[in-house]
């Protein structure tokens, strides 16, 4: 036998003289950290929706029930708390996030959760991570995420958060403390005081999925034999844990997902006093509260017509209405230039397009992806809505204006410009502020239409209590906003 061992392996598996080293294969990386991986990069790449992006992809990609809760919980996760975990990756990395690739980036913020707020332990949460970025992105990058995410696991999550909020007090702790940006903690603590602290924790837990019945076509005790349980006030609502398609009341569209407190807001407007006629939703998509509300509407023997602007959204709409016969119509419409003659609905809903700030524990991702000018971007498309659909309003009729936000600005705020201008007494001028002036608005009671719901009276400006305020850590709801608004 020959003693030359070039290009052979020495003893211990060490490669031989002339023998260039070869990597052991690397594994592959599990279908969830994928799914959740990419879905990320939809989502910061793309701008696209975790939920749908996620959602989306489980479904081309049929994961098991196991690898699709995993997945669902990193993306989930993940994109809650990315602000903390960006500020604790760029301490750990010595260097911006913005001089690494992006790509990397969303690697790194897998690997975060996984190390700080999962039950994982730290060596298997790297090495999957260094696998998921080889296969993702390529070798070259495995030696920088490994390194940083072993720097991560150092401290525990409290640990990395002493560091972070070191030498802050007040508000800017309690942002950092419950994982928000300053701009969101300090508008609740502005609506709240001492309460903030509750309801930016509620914000960090994960909804339980909420079903609605469609009135007429299912009941809520269908949902309830299937394993759901009953919601504490919506009479047409129960919560489920599990997949809702496993219901045949939602496969067949007799009953959808909708959170409790867009419920309760569309109660609220069907239990107000007003003349017979049509129903209108203004902003439709993607169709929960349209559906729930032609149910109430045909009760009395009414309709609704629902129009959404975007055409993609309209489907959505057109898809929620499905089960009811006739279909009632649906538009693709501009609010802000309506479609139809004015004054000629009973009532209407007016669910504003807005920062959802009230929806941030449905909608992680929401929180980094909104800035304060977007707040100021959306008021005066909010202003222009609110003003069609009070012209929309025949005599007597009512006007539920509604946002999925608590923020003063899309809410109280702007209540009181478009009502005080109405009466002549804002400021304002333009051709639509001019055209509606000198028609009689009254603010209602909106609290007394949810009588069942405690706590839920929020000040308006004028003295009183009549707006509607949803919060998730009172009333285990979307931070939901309800002015009713009367045409005189």
């Amino acid at each position: 036998m020959s003693g030359d061992r070039r290009g052979g392996t020495r003893p211990g598996g060490r490669p031989g003289p002339g023998q260039r080293h070869r990597p052991a294969p690397r594994r592959p990386v599990d279908p969830a950290r994928r799914a959740a991986y990419d879905a990320l990069r939809s989502v910061h790449a793309g701008g696209a929706y975790a939920n749908l992006a996620l959602g989306d992809i489980l479904d081309r990609r049929r994961l098991d029930d196991r690898d699709a809760a995993l997945a669902t919980e990193l993306v989930a996760g993940t994109s809650r708390l990315q602000g903390t975990y960006d500020a604790i990756l760029a301490a750990a990395a010595g260097r911006p996030l913005s001089s690494l690739q992006p790509a990397v980036v969303d690697v790194l913020r897998i690997g975060a959760h996984q190390v700080l707020s999962m039950r994982i332990p730290t060596r298997a949460a790297v090495d999957s991570a260094v696998d998921l970025a080889g296969t993702a992105i390529g070798e070259r990058v495995t030696g920088l995420v490994n390194a940083v995410l072993r720097k991560v696991a150092a401290r525990d999550l409290d640990g990395w958060l002493d560091e972070l909020s070191a030498g802050t007090t007040g508000v800017a702790r309690l942002a950092v403390r419950t994982h928000h940006p300053l701009w969101i903690a300090r508008t609740y603590a502005d609506l709240l005081g001492d309460g903030a602290l509750a309801a930016l924790d509620a914000d960090n837990v994960a909804p339980r999925p909420t079903l609605v019945v469609r009135p007429g076509l299912a009941d809520r005790d269908e949902l309830v034999a299937a394993g759901a349980v009953a919601t504490r006030w919506s009479p047409y609502g129960a919560v489920l844990d599990g997949n809702p398609a496993d219901l045949a009341a939602v496969r067949e569209g007799r009953a959808g997902v909708q959170d409790e407190g867009s419920q309760l807001v569309a109660l609220a407007l069907s239990r107000v006093d007003a003349p017979a006629g049509p129903w209108l939703d203004m902003c439709a998509g993607p169709g929960g509260k349209a559906a729930l509300l032609t149910g109430l509407a045909r009760d009395r023997g009414e309709d609704v017509l629902a129009a959404e602007v975007a055409e993609h959204r309209a489907g959505l709409v057109t898809r929620a209405l499905r089960a009811y016969r006739p279909c009632p119509g649906v538009i693709c419409a501009d609010g802000t230039r309506p479609a139809w003659p004015a004054g000629v609905f009973a009532r209407v809903m007016l669910d504003a397009p807005c920062t959802g700030l009230g929806a941030l524990r449905r909608r992680p991702e929401s929180r980094w992806r909104h800035q304060p000018e977007d707040v100021d971007d959306l008021v005066p498309l909010q202003a222009q809505l609110l003003v069609s659909a009070i012209r929309s309003t025949l005599p007597g009729g009512v006007v539920a204006y509604v946002t999925c936000s608590p923020h003063p600005s899309e809410t109280e705020d702007l209540v009181r410009t478009v009502v005080e201008e109405l009466d002549g007494q804002g400021d304002a001028e333009g051709p639509d502020s001019r055209a509606i002036r000198g028609i009689r608005v009254e603010v209602l009671d909106a609290p007394s239409y949810l009588p069942e719901v405690p706590d839920c009276a929020r000040p308006d400006p004028w003295g009183g209590q009549r707006f509607v305020q949803l919060w998730p850590h009172r009333h285990g709801t979307d931070a939901m906003f309800l002015a009713l608004l009367r045409v005189g």
